[in-house]
Parts: C-alpha cells; structure tokens; sequence
C-alpha cells in the first residue's frame, strides 16, 4: 500500500528508518483489513509528495510487523506518529480529512 515517497517500514528496518532519523518522520501504522486505513492512504500519499524533502514518509503494517506496534503501544489503527530526531513527538488515532492531517504535520515543521 505504499506509493510513490512513501517508504516501507517494519521492524527489521524501523530502527535505521525512523529511530536514527535526523528529520521528521511521519509514520502510518495500518493494517490491510483496515477500513478506515485505507480512506487516509490518498492522504499520506499526497503529504509524501507535499512535503517531499522536509518529511520522511512511511507505512508500517501492524499485523506482519508486531514487534514495533506493540513497542510504541499500537492498539487502534489507523495511527500517524510523528518521529522528531527519532525521538516520537506528536501521534493521531483514527481517520481524519486532509486538512487535519496537514495541520498535525505542520505544527512541527
């Protein structure tokens, strides 16, 4: 489900990807079976070409990645976490429009 500047994280690479980051990191924890993850996938697609050189944007499938949803306590999806310097600095549970979206990211640009 990842697109065009939308990286593929799991647990062998989130360390690497999103922990050592300099930058920020948008991260969508979601599943396949997920409805709601669906209906903002357009909208992570388009942030990952919005913001292309000031966010790093990714997707980590909850079900075949485990072992980084339950360190960082993923119990609903969709979830975004933002990662500053790979430390998490801001997180939304739940679908939501464009615009709110943009306006969770933008607080910490």
């Amino acid at each position: 489900m990842a697109g065009q500047n939308v990286h593929q994280f799991t647990d062998t690479n989130f360390a690497t990807e999103v922990e050592k980051s300099d930058s920020l990191v948008l991260v969508d924890f979601w599943a396949v079976w997920c409805g709601p993850c669906k209906m903002i996938a357009p909208v992570v697609q388009d942030l990952a070409t919005e913001y292309s050189g000031k966010l790093k944007v990714g997707k980590l499938d909850v079900d075949t990645n485990g072992l980084t949803a339950a360190r960082y306590g993923i119990t609903s999806i969709p979830q975004l976490i933002l990662y500053k310097n790979g430390k998490e600095v801001d997180r939304m549970v739940g679908a939501a429009p464009k615009p709110r979206i943009k306006a969770f990211v933008d607080r910490h640009l």
